[in-house]
């Protein structure tokens, strides 16, 4: 929101929230009747009925700009090297109502004027004219609005709004008020509509300067060096005609400078060029990728995952992941996403992050949750986590922590595998086990004396049930097998506090993977769950409360937060992740993993020491 939001901020249709695509079904579903359903020798109006695939792909288009450079900077390539956080993706949440507006604009224009339908495929004369006018009168005109947009009158009550966004995105291009988004409109459409007044009008030529108009403003804001040097050395005058990612960067880091829409033409003339823009271009390019402290290994959960990922969509990333109607509507993107991921095969990087001086990076491994499941998988599985843990040895990363199910004791014993094989690591890899006991031990309710034990025994459950126990709280199981299995870990030094009880009587329980509906039906009123496991029980209880899956907040000094980790609330990050910054903070020269365990007050303490806090959740 600008400063001091001026008339006509508001897009008129912000009440309709995700309905207002209802604005363009009635032009849309007309259209389309008219264009099958033809009168007796009738013409199909090809170029109205291809306004809706337009706009779609202008959706399309733009995604795939998004995608693009977050994957780049997330790699540490970008021109501002600056924290991204959820107040800008909520700003720009809303990058599609352009689209919207313009869209209605098209099926009004189509209906009304004379020469704006049943355009012809190509028309070479109104093709050339359209590129002389935005050349011309276009790129001129937009260079005094924007100046006079940064007049404080109008930068206050509009302008501002845009430059909220110090580090750009894509689709940072197209975040104004309303009444900006008029005034761009009435200036982009001089080349349509001397087209459509002039006869010469035809589908590639609107089309095309739309797709342009969205090519030349994603990349400008894209926050990337893209544009190859050698492009300027062949044609030294091409300076002056096409802008670079790093000449517009700079506008929205000093304001006053670069004001020119595509062509630096006039900011040459005016003697508004940056004097560091072709020092920032130079330097834009030779950056090398960042390397970092601390790396996350993780996985894909579901196919549908890949949109919850921070390259993903940007509004369902900064959400915690739930599944949602319209994602079944994208299965071919879906199903070509996980073809890609199965012939590309390698572990690719998600996430960036900085806190304190560690660099911190999160890593994916190309597999699903149903995968590590499968026995036949499991070569494949620990291939790839393995690779990636050496990569990490040799890029002189200091730790790395395991997330998900990268981690599991049928798949390589809490990661003790990799160490076993490789004696002379210099990564320290990390499990995360003990913070996650601790996290767990500390969302027990004081004064609680008995807990029931449930779900699938790991370390993080022997463990916890040990320290429990010798804490004078009884641990319960409700049948035998799970009582011997824990009393020999503890060597029979339980000091009786761990007891068989099967009539389910407890109001906490402590549950893992592989908790029933029928079990969680046997709880009394008001039970409380607290997962240990890294992954949360499916909720059939509206009488109970859920806790999350271990995790704690994380201090606002950790930079470049704007996705939400799986499933967990903003700035929440788990238990596995955390332990790894952790290590790495205290510098701690040893491994956690296969059975070893660090000691769980330790590294609670240090976690509280170094800003995360207990997560509290709403009564």
């Amino acid at each position: 929101m600008a400063s001091k939001p001026g008339i006509l901020t508001e897009w008129p249709w912000s009440f309709l929230g995700n309905f207002k695509y209802v604005l363009l079904a009635p032009c849309a579903i007309h259209t389309t009747y008219s264009f099958i359903y033809v009168k007796d020798g009738g013409e199909r109006d090809l170029s109205t009925f291809l306004i809706l695939p337009l706009l779609l792909w202008r959706m399309i288009h733009n995604q795939i700009w998004i995608s693009i450079s977050r994957y780049r900077t997330s790699k540490g390539i970008s021109i501002v090297d600056k924290s991204l956080e959820f107040d800008q993706v909520d700003r720009e949440r809303n990058w599609d109502d352009q689209i919207i507006f313009n869209g209605l604009l098209y099926y009004l224009s189509s209906y009304t004027m004379q020469g704006a339908s049943y355009l012809p495929i190509w028309r070479t004369d109104g093709v050339i004219m359209t590129i002389l006018l935005h050349a011309g009168p276009v790129e001129f005109l937009y260079y005094w609005l924007h100046r006079a947009l940064h007049h404080h009158y109008l930068y206050s009550r509009y302008h501002s709004h845009h430059h909220s966004s110090i580090v750009t995105e894509p689709i940072t291009s197209v975040i104004h008020p309303f009444a900006e988004h008029i005034s761009y409109f009435m200036l982009f459409s001089i080349p349509l509509l001397t087209m459509v007044f002039t006869g010469t009008g035809s589908i590639v030529g609107f089309a095309g300067y739309v797709t342009f108009l969205d090519l030349m403003n994603n990349m400008g804001h894209c926050n990337f060096e893209i544009i190859p040097k050698w492009l300027f050395s062949i044609f030294p005058p091409l300076k002056y005609l096409m802008y670079t990612p790093s000449f517009h960067s700079l506008h929205h880091t000093q304001f006053r400078t670069n004001y020119s829409l595509f062509m630096p033409f006039y900011d040459y003339i005016y003697g508004t060029m940056d004097k560091s823009t072709d020092q920032l271009y130079d330097s834009a390019l030779k950056r090398p990728e960042e390397f970092p402290d601390v790396l996350h290994l993780t996985h894909l959960t579901t196919p549908e995952s890949i949109y919850h990922l921070r390259f993903g969509f940007a509004s369902l990333a900064s959400k915690p992941y739930t599944s949602k109607w319209y994602i079944w509507l994208m299965w071919p993107v879906t199903l070509w996403s996980m073809m890609l991921t199965w012939i590309y095969g390698r572990t690719f990087v998600v996430e960036r992050n900085r806190f304190d001086k560690l660099r911190l990076q999160t890593w994916a491994i190309p597999k699903y949750n149903i995968q590590y499941s499968l026995e036949w998988q499991k070569v494949s599985l620990n291939s790839l986590i393995e690779e990636a843990i050496l990569e990490a040895d040799e890029k002189g990363i200091k730790v790395l922590s395991l997330g998900l199910m990268n981690q599991e004791e049928e798949l390589n014993k809490y990661g003790g595998l990799y160490v076993d094989r490789n004696p002379k690591l210099r990564v320290k890899v990390v499990d995360g086990s003990s913070l996650a006991v601790a996290v767990v031990l500390n969302s027990i309710p004081k004064g609680t004396t008995r807990v029931l034990l449930r779900g699938k025994l790991t370390k993080v459950a022997y463990a916890t049930a040990f320290t429990l126990s010798q804490k004078g709280i009884k641990v319960a199981v409700p049948n035998e097998n799970e009582y011997l299995k824990l009393n020999k870990s503890f060597n029979s030094n339980s000091n009786n506090h761990l007891v068989i009880s099967k009539n389910y009587s407890e109001t906490t329980w402590l549950v893992g993977d592989g908790l029933s509906e029928q079990e969680q039906r046997k709880a009394p009123n008001g039970t409380l769950f607290i997962p240990y496991s890294q992954f949360p029980p499916k909720k059939y209880r509206k009488d109970c409360s859920y806790n999350l899956t271990p995790a704690m907040v994380t201090p606002l000094a950790l930079e470049n937060v704007h996705s939400c980790e799986n499933w967990l609330p903003r700035r929440v990050m788990s238990a596995w992740r955390i332990a790894g910054i952790v290590h790495a903070l205290e510098g701690w020269n040893e491994h956690e993993c296969g059975n070893g365990m660090l000691n769980i007050d330790k590294v609670w303490e240090a976690s509280l020491r170094n800003g995360f806090q207990p997560v509290k959740l709403p009564k």
